[in-house]
C-alpha cells in the first residue's frame, strides 16, 4: 500500500486512467472480433465496411498511449491483410 501522500494521488491517478485504458482497449477488441466474425460469416463487404472503425479505435488507443502506435499499426496491417485474403 502507498505510503507517502505524493505515492497516495499517483495510485488515485492510476485508478482513474485505468477506466479509460480498459475502456480503450475494449473498443478495439470489441471491433476486431466483429470483423473476425463477420469474415466468419463470409460477409466480407461488411467486414470491409467495420475496417475504418476498426482504425479509428486502434488510432486512439496509440494516440492516448494506451498502446504503442507500432503495435497499432502492425495490428491494422493485419486485420487489413485478413480482409484482403477473404476476398
Amino acid at each position: 500500500m502507498a505510503i507517502t501522500s505524493s505515492a497516495k494521488k499517483a495510485h488515485r491517478s492510476s485508478l482513474r486512467k485505468r477506466v479509460f485504458n480498459l475502456r480503450r482497449k475494449q473498443a478495439v477488441e470489441n471491433t476486431v472480433k466483429r470483423i473476425k466474425k463477420l469474415l466468419g460469416e463470409k460477409k466480407v463487404a461488411e467486414a470491409q465496411k467495420l475496417i475504418s472503425e476498426a482504425y479509428k479505435a486502434f488510432d486512439k488507443a496509440a494516440k492516448e498511449h494506451t498502446i504503442l502506435k507500432g503495435t497499432a499499426d502492425r495490428k491494422k496491417s493485419r486485420l487489413a491483410k485478413l480482409i484482403a485474403r477473404s476476398k
